[in-house]
Parts: C-alpha cells; structure tokens; sequence
C-alpha cells in the first residue's frame, strides 16, 4: 500500500522489495497493486515498477477491490510498508493501510508490515502515541472531483494494530509476535545494535 519500492526508498524497496527478492528466487507467482488513493501513488509509481520489472501477472485494482480479490481469487500474503513502527508493534502507514489489515483478517490472509530499520521507534509505546496529520480538504476535493462545497476528513495516516500484523520484515530480520499478539521491537532493535557494536569493535 502505497508505493513501496525504489522510486520511494531509493534502493530495494520495502514491500515491493520482498516480491522483488521473491521474484529473484523464481517464487513469485503473482502480484497485485492497490491504487492507493488519493494520490494514486500505486497506480502511478508501484504500478510502473511492476511492468518494469516484469513482475509475473503483475495486477492493479482500485482500493476497494482488496478484498473481492482476496474471496474470488484468494491471496498467499498481503504486505505493506510502514512509515512508523511502536515499541509494541503498532504501525502507521498511508490511509486505507488499517482497512486493509481488516480484509486481510477477514479471510485469512497473513498481512506483513515491511520497513526499514529506521522507522522502528522504542520511544513510541503504542499507536495512541502518533500524531496524525490530516491534510487539508483541498486535496481530497481536487482529486475526486467532489463538489467543492462538501466537508471533508482527509487523514494522510492511520495506525493498524500490532494483533493485526503477522510480521515485521526489515533488512535486519523479521521480527515475530509474542503469543498476545503484540512485538518487542526494542528487544529487536537492541539484538541488532549489539551486533552492530561487537562487529565494529572486532
């Protein structure tokens, strides 16, 4: 959900990242974009990478086809990207991201949060903690051609649950659930910054 891969990210990618390692090991089967509105960076951007990369029947439906998708067609994993991660696994994203873990839920698809190591914030306790910015009308109004005149609530993020989330993939490893459903990311952050302070001093 929203655009993930190395136009974004400026590497590999997140999400888009872990179908393009996929792809790499010939174990990608399919993949499917969201549009990811109202900016349609996934039609525009992650939807470019797809056909650039000839990524095996590679998809695009509008957002709220996800979860027609996931009944009549059926999915093996459904992975986004994160622009925030909390201490106990909470993660905000682009809006419609919490939607998504719901359908995912809904039928049984594992949902997977894909970030880089710097979006892991220990400082954070919970989700309840973010601040969510909300974007002026305008926006919204201007791309869907809605009558100017109508009120509008245009949050640029929500937060999904750590229960929701059946990992967390970073370039560090994959972090895991604890059996309540919630992560330990500051015991992951520091096993990976031991490692990173014992190989600088060897």
């Amino acid at each position: 959900f929203c655009n993930t891969g190395s136009l974004a990210t400026a590497g590999f990618g997140t999400a888009l990242g872990v179908a393009r390692a996929l792809q790499r090991k010939n174990k990608l089967k399919s993949i499917t974009a969201l549009e990811t509105r109202p900016y349609n960076q996934g039609s525009r951007l992650t939807a470019f990478e797809i056909v650039e990369e000839k990524m095996p029947n590679g998809t695009l439906i509008c957002d709220s086809a996800a979860g027609a998708l996931m009944k009549t067609k059926g999915a093996d994993a459904c992975v986004v990207g994160a622009d925030r991660v909390c201490a106990n696994g909470d993660t905000a994203n682009k809006i419609g991201t919490y939607n998504l873990s719901i359908v995912a839920a809904a039928h049984g698809v594992p949902f997977y949060v894909a970030s880089p190591f710097t979006t892991l914030d220990t400082k954070l306790g919970s989700g309840d903690e973010i601040e969510i910015e909300e974007r002026p009308a305008k926006e919204l109004i201007e791309t869907s051609s809605a009558p100017k005149e109508i009120a509008c609530w245009n949050p640029a993020f929500d937060v999904t649950p750590a229960k929701n989330i059946a990992g967390i993939i970073t370039e560090k490893g994959v972090i895991k659930p604890k059996a309540d459903g919630t992560f330990d990311i500051a015991a992951f952050v520091n096993e990976c910054n031991s490692k990173t302070d014992n190989a600088n001093s060897s």
